[in-house]
């Protein structure tokens, strides 16, 4: 008859080789885990960087739309700027012979009787005054007119330029004046109301809320297409409420039928002609607004207008 000693040391055998069979099932397990947790960081990592291609690529093909009415806003300052150029030219030849009238009476090759005759000759070709003023006006009209070229330029770079994904706290106001001033030439057909109110700073990405605007406004003025310049309107409301920021971008365009609010935000899904939309505008509006925190409320009816509101809550930090 077998003693307590030898059926305590077996049982003691029999969970010992319990607990290391147990401990190398948990240690098998935990690599399979954390080589799985390695594979999935890395999808979501490469997940994130296709999703900031593919903002770029929606970027290039808003930019490709906007070619035509950019092209025209940079040439009429452009052509002013030049055609001020031309007659400064004009202007120098006047110039230089004061100049070199200048240099021949101090050099004492001119005597002052001279000088004063030559000078009353030029004088009756041209007022001296009437050139001076001459001058100072196409200069300053042509910094004006480059002025106005170097911020179209910048607008396009800044918004065309690849961001990262980092946020900062800011004025989200900013992002959306950017956006505007962007379009200016592409919203002149239509009535541009905008209302701010002062808005708290906030953890943002700037060039995200950048895009937003753009896509929403761009998809306004389509919307009013079918309408005349003096009809058309578009209204950008930029409010700070219920510890929420809100912005709103309505027209009294189209509308939007039950089925495409059902679809809107679906990738590739566009109510526009072949070829002048890549369907991914208001996905990305989504992706970048919920990438905020925020939400997305739309209120629209076919022949009445459509209002799209983006609240964003206010973040301090990540």
């Amino acid at each position: 008859m077998p003693s307590n000693n030898d059926e305590y040391k077996q049982a003691y055998l029999r969970e010992r080789a319990a607990r290391i069979q147990a401990e190398q099932l948990i240690e098998d397990k935990s690599r399979v885990l954390y080589a799985l947790n390695e594979e999935l960081v890395k999808k979501v990592a490469d997940f994130e960087h296709q999703q900031q291609l593919f903002i770029q690529a929606e970027k290039m093909a808003t930019l490709g739309t906007l070619s035509a009415g950019i092209a025209h806003e940079i040439n009429n300052p452009l052509a002013y700027a030049m055609s001020n150029l031309e007659c400064l030219q004009s202007t120098r030849l006047t110039v230089d012979k004061l100049l070199l009238l200048n240099e021949r009476f101090t050099s004492g090759k001119l005597s002052a009787a001279q000088l004063k005759d030559t000078l009353l000759q030029l004088q009756k070709a041209q007022s001296f005054t009437a050139m001076s003023n001459e001058i100072q006006e196409l200069v300053e009209d042509s910094r004006e007119g480059l002025r106005r070229i170097n911020t179209i330029v910048r607008n396009l770079l800044n918004f065309a330029r690849p961001k990262d994904n980092e946020k900062q706290l800011a004025n989200m106001t900013d992002a959306v004046k950017n956006a505007i001033k962007l379009l200016s030439n592409q919203l002149s057909n239509c009535e541009v109301n905008c209302h701010y109110q002062a808005l708290p700073m906030a953890w943002c990405n700037l060039a995200a809320i950048n895009q937003v605007m753009v896509n929403l406004l761009i998809n306004a003025k389509h919307a009013c297409d079918e309408l005349s310049d003096t009809q058309a309107k578009i209204t950008v409301t930029v409010a700070f409420t219920e510890q929420q920021i809100c912005i709103t971008v309505s027209d009294n365009g189209c509308g939007m039928s039950e089925h495409v609010k059902a679809h809107i935000f679906d990738p590739f899904f566009t109510t526009k002609p072949v070829g002048t939309g890549t369907g991914m505008g208001m996905t990305l509006v989504y992706a970048m607004v919920h990438d905020h925190q925020g939400t997305i409320e739309i209120d629209s009816q076919q022949g009445r207008g459509t209002q799209i509101h983006c609240f964003f809550p206010i973040l301090r930090h990540e």
